[in-house]
């Protein structure tokens, strides 16, 4: 019955060892996967895709660019041909043709001349409008609106004493210098000359 028992106990470890090393197995496959799995990934954008990718994406932008140029010089054209009307044939046209095509421009351009000037004058009187109401909200909220400020330099008035010292010491340096006797005693002034003889030299 011992021998029984053991061998059952070490059947029993034995199972128990072999489904831990199964689970490692397992786990340790899954992690291998996974890793191969994001060096694929990884190394999935090598360099000459980049590049690849690269030019493709400059060329789509050139041709969006293009397309947009197009439809700009296309709705230019638009505007111009609905503004200004399709150019008229003057080479074959008479005198009288001619007369009226100048005289059609003239109409249009004095239209549109008319126009401009009520657009601008309504363009000045809402901007007026728009002013006093700013000013009465203002007004009502007691705000008070800073005035626009003259920009100083904080060192020009530095700079100007600076000058009129350097112009003061300037002019005192080109003034005439004139020696003074200073601290003399009366006696060396009054010594006579060496060009001047003493009284005892001129007796004989």
């Amino acid at each position: 019955m011992a021998d029984d028992e053991r061998k059952r106990l070490e059947d029993e470890k034995k199972r128990k060892q072999a489904e831990t090393d199964r689970k490692r197995a397992e786990v340790r496959a899954r992690l291998e996967e996974a890793s191969k799995a994001k060096k694929a990934k990884k190394g999935f954008m090598t360099p000459d895709r980049k590049k690849k990718l690269r030019l493709l994406l400059r060329k789509k932008a050139a041709e969006e660019l293009k397309k947009e140029q197009e439809r700009k010089a296309a709705e230019r054209r638009r505007i111009i041909e609905e503004r200004c009307g399709k150019p008229k044939n003057v080479d074959d046209a008479s005198e009288d043709d001619l007369r009226e095509i100048c005289q059609m421009y003239y109409d249009r351009v004095y239209l549109c001349e008319g126009q401009k000037w009520d657009l601008e004058r309504e363009v000045r009187k809402r901007d007026y409008e728009i002013s006093d109401l700013n000013s009465q909200v203002n007004d009502l909220r007691g705000k008070f609106m800073k005035p626009t400020l003259k920009k100083v330099s904080k060192y020009e008035n530095k700079f100007a004493k600076l000058q009129k010292k350097a112009a003061e010491f300037n002019f005192r340096n080109q003034l005439k210098q004139v020696k003074k006797k200073e601290f003399t005693l009366e006696e060396e002034d009054k010594e006579p000359k060496k060009s001047e003889k003493a009284e005892w030299q001129t007796k004989k």
